[in-house]
């Protein structure tokens, strides 16, 4: 590993390359991101901004530095390879070009014994000192061909590599350093190297797969840290080892081949890859097929391309319905299959044979047979059942059924059993018996897919269906139906109309006749023999009926025969009546208003004729001669076929109701006429031609029906009227019922009042007993007020002086005691009991008194003296005169 050395002559300072040609030894495998060289460009003024480019940017890239950098991965040939750095000036856009040769150096074979003992020097290269006063010589900067070190080396460690050292070292103390990836940059500390002596060491073994090249720079300074040499640059280079197994993408592999396929067809790719260097033998593979299961018809179906992995058939005879599915072990090695020094993996690739429609279906019987009652469609009348080798549920598989002959009306279709692939005949018309009896049809069968070429469709794809029609009982039917019979209205009841009879279709059947009855008639005009249905009339036909629409009458009648089952036919028979002149013309409207005066207020009128033409309009319109009056104060004139005008003749008549007669004849022949009555309102009007006179109109043409509707209407407002008043009344009563306050006035001594509640008990509530014990410190009740207070609460008054028993009283005092609460209770007017209910909602916890549960009555009430109650007042008078009086 030499430097590379170049000179130039001396000269003045000028801008440009030093030279035209510039040479470097450079490895063969050149790497993306590599620096390869450094081109020195001489620039006179120093603030010039030099912009560097190739010729080849595809492969080369030079840097703002000058360092020309690969740019993508590449072997270099045998040959020298040449391109071009140019160097412009951005303000002048003058340019300088210069030509670098790069040769390959030759192929690492390993260092001796001897040359690991040598370790190459590296010399800063000389530069143009500032301080001299004339130029020296001055070399461009050296590139350092790249330092190839193998990986997984096994030391020992630290390992020398080089060592840098400068010119200068003679002159000056100076110190030693490296910077970058694997320096003091991460990773650190794989290289080293000794300040004082240049040496650059690797510390442990290097791994490609994880860093295939690092990029250092070597400093030069003196003591005081000051720089001496521009850093050169100095590239280490990982040379790979085999020391990575080929590793498959997937471990199974999984492809298709149609059945039948050619040899060579192709069928899958497999790969894999190896973590070694691909442009070196430790990532070149080649694979190969170690085992085929199963064997047949050959064990060698399929081959593999060495090199890209591609498995194509080399055999013919792969068909799906023997071997659907082939397992093959691929072996791939590096070292381009070195059997002894590559290493090596396997993968499973599996190959499923598709299946292609080379099996044309076939039935498995010549004939079949099957039966179908006469007159029903959508019945399934046989199965044919096929028979296919190809996959199940694929087009290759799935039968279609066709008939080719046999079934010239297309009485039958075939439709086919998604899962069964059975083919299903299927009536779709209906059949009669009496017209055939039998079908013989012929029927193929063939796949959705059509056939692989070369395969033909065998004589099994071709059936004969034999089906046989059953007679069954038959509708009778009509002939014809409907029937029409024309008919002038007017036939008497009695008078035989028509015969209406039906047909039985059932030729090969024992039947007796048919029977006929009556389904449907709506007016009741007809009746049918039932043995030779012979149709008479039980009423007079008339055109005019609510049941005869345009004309036509419409009957049904029923046939039945006595088959099994028995079946029936309905016919229907259509009467078109022809119109007579039986109906006379009526006036219409009924009704008619008119003014008083001989204005041009004229009545309009038409005649309605219930016949048609020509026994209809135009009508005549006459008045009669009977009364007089008529004549004398109307007149009548016709202004259309079907309507006319009445007015007045006079030139007054008084208000009122006129009947008016008018005598009105068709144009049938023989003529038909009428009197028909129109009733004339002649009313008081005014210059409008309204009618003023309400009163006299309305009493005299209000009618019953308005009369009997404002009735109802007043009778149901009584109603709403007395139902209100009612509850009006019961809701007063229920509010007194009610009532839960009463007012002062009232007196309710008389009164039970109910109280629901009686309280919680006396232990379940904490009451304060000083209110009870010292009512001296009560609410006065005066400050409720009066108007609330209720009637059973004691009278306000003033409140007497009650004697205070002492705390402890002696028992002698008692009685004391007693008789001055007695006098002061009489003369208390305020002191229970008073005529009113008294509630009591709390009776004490306790009393002060002893118990009195030891005193015992005597036996006989006798005994006792109840005569000291006589003292105690007036308010004990009740009790003693129950107790004291003795005897009594």
């Amino acid at each position: 590993q030499a430097p590379i050395k170049a000179t130039c002559e001396d000269m003045s300072c000028k801008t440009g390359f030093p030279e035209d040609v510039h040479s470097a030894v450079v490895s063969r495998s050149v790497h993306g991101g590599q620096p390869l060289l450094n081109v020195r460009f001489r620039s006179c003024d120093g603030n010039k901004k030099i912009h560097f480019g190739s010729s080849e940017p595809g492969d080369f890239r030079v840097g703002e530095d000058g360092v020309v950098y690969a740019e993508r991965s590449f072997q270099l040939s045998t040959e020298p390879t040449e391109f071009v750095v140019s160097a412009q000036d951005k303000e002048t856009q003058e340019e300088w070009q210069m030509r670098v040769k790069l040769t390959p150096e030759p192929a690492f074979t390993g260092p001796s014994a001897k040359d690991q003992k040598k370790i190459e020097d590296i010399v800063f290269p000389w530069q143009q000192h500032k301080h001299s006063s004339h130029l020296k010589r001055q070399k461009r900067d050296w590139v350092i061909p790249p330092i190839n070190l193998p990986e997984n080396s096994r030391g020992p460690f630290p390992q020398e590599l080089v060592r840098i050292r400068s010119d200068r070292d003679k002159s000056l103390s100076l110190r030693y350093s490296v910077t970058g990836p694997g320096a003091d940059q991460p990773p650190t500390g794989i290289f080293i190297i000794n300040p004082i002596s240049g040496q650059l060491s690797v510390t442990k073994p290097l791994d490609r797969e994880q860093i295939a090249s690092f990029h250092l720079r070597a400093h030069a300074v003196d003591v005081n840290g000051n720089q001496v040499e521009n850093p050169i640059d100095i590239v280490i280079n990982v040379i790979d080892m085999n020391d990575n197994r080929p590793e498959f993408l997937h471990q199974v592999w999984n492809g298709t081949v149609p059945e039948g396929s050619k040899p060579g067809t192709y069928v899958m790719t497999v790969t894999a890859i190896d973590a070694d260097d691909p442009n070196a033998q430790n990532g070149m593979l080649r694979y190969r097929i170690l085992s085929q299961a199963p064997s047949s018809p050959s064990p060698n179906m399929f081959t593999i391309n060495n090199e890209t992995g591609d498995i194509i058939t080399v055999a013919a005879g792969l068909d799906r319905e023997k071997v659907q599915q082939y397992t093959l072990i691929i072996q791939a090695t590096d070292m381009e299959g070195n059997p002894t020094y590559g290493l090596s993996n396997t993968a499973t690739a599996v190959i499923t044979v598709t299946d292609v429609n080379d099996n044309p279906p076939e039935f498995t019987a010549m004939t079949f047979y099957g039966e179908v009652p006469e007159n029903r469609v959508d019945v399934i009348v046989a199965n044919l059942t096929v028979t296919d080798k190809d996959q199940p549920h694929t087009p290759a598989w799935n039968a279609m059924y066709r008939m080719t002959g046999g079934d010239p009306t297309g009485r039958f279709t075939i439709l086919t059993d998604p899962n069964s692939n059975d083919g299903l005949v299927t009536v779709v018309k209906p059949i009669d018996f009496e017209t055939n009896r039998m079908f013989v049809l012929t029927v193929a069968a063939e796949n959705q897919a059509p056939l692989a070429k070369g395969i033909q469709h065998p004589p099994q794809s071709t059936a004969t269906v034999s089906i046989t029609v059953i007679d069954v009982n038959e509708s009778p039917y009509f002939v014809p139906n409907p029937k029409l019979v024309r008919q002038e209205e007017g036939l008497l009841a009695g008078s035989v109309l028509t015969t209406f009879t039906a047909q039985d279709p059932d030729r090969y059947m024992q039947q007796t006749s048919l029977r006929y009855s009556k389904l449907s008639d709506p007016a009741n005009w007809l009746k049918i023999d039932p043995v030779n249905g012979q149709i008479t009339t039980t009423a007079v036909l008339d055109r005019e009926s609510i049941y005869v629409q345009n004309n036509m009458y419409n009957a049904t009648f029923l046939a039945s025969d006595n088959g099994i089952p028995p079946m029936s036919g309905t016919g229907t028979l259509q009467i078109y009546l022809l119109d007579i002149n039986d109906n006379a013309p009526q006036v219409n409207p009924k009704e008619a208003t008119t003014c008083e005066t001989l204005q041009p207020n004229a009545i309009n009128i038409t005649a309605v004729d219930p016949d048609i033409d020509p026994n209809a309009g135009p009508f005549a319109f006459e008045l009669p001669d009977v009364p007089p009056s008529i004549k004398r104060n109307w007149t009548i004139v016709r202004i259309s076929g079907d309507h006319a005008q009445l007015s007045l003749r006079i030139r007054f008549l008084e208000a009122g109701i006129y009947d008016v007669p008018i005598v009105i004849t068709d144009s049938g022949n023989p003529h038909a006429s009428s009197t028909s009555v129109l009733k004339v309102k002649v009313c008081q009007c005014d210059i409008n031609g309204d009618c003023t006179d309400v009163d006299r109109i309305v009493g005299a043409g209000l009618g019953t029906g308005a009369i009997i509707a404002i009735l109802l209407c007043i009778i149901i407002l009584l109603i709403l009227v007395l139902m209100f008043v009612v509850w009006m009344k019961r809701r007063d009563k229920e509010r007194q019922a009610k009532q839960l306050l009463i007012d002062p006035e009232d007196d309710v001594r008389d009164n039970i009042l109910k109280y629901d509640e009686e309280g919680g008990g006396e232990e379940d509530q904490d009451y304060d007993l000083s209110q009870l014990q010292q009512p001296d410190t009560v609410e006065p009740d005066a400050i409720k007020p009066v108007g609330i207070r209720r009637l059973d609460e004691r009278p306000i008054h003033a409140e007497p002086q009650y004697p205070v028993r002492s705390a402890a009283p002696h028992p002698g005092d008692i009685g004391d005691f007693i008789n001055e609460g007695l006098k002061a209770a009489d003369n208390d007017p305020t002191a229970p009991p008073y005529d009113s209910l008294l509630v009591f909602d709390y009776e004490g916890s306790g009393s002060t008194a002893g118990s009195l549960s030891s005193l015992n009555s005597s036996s006989s009430g006798g005994e006792q003296d109840y005569d000291y109650l006589n003292d105690w007042g007036p308010r004990f008078k009740k009790l003693a005169d129950m107790y004291g009086g003795g005897d009594d």
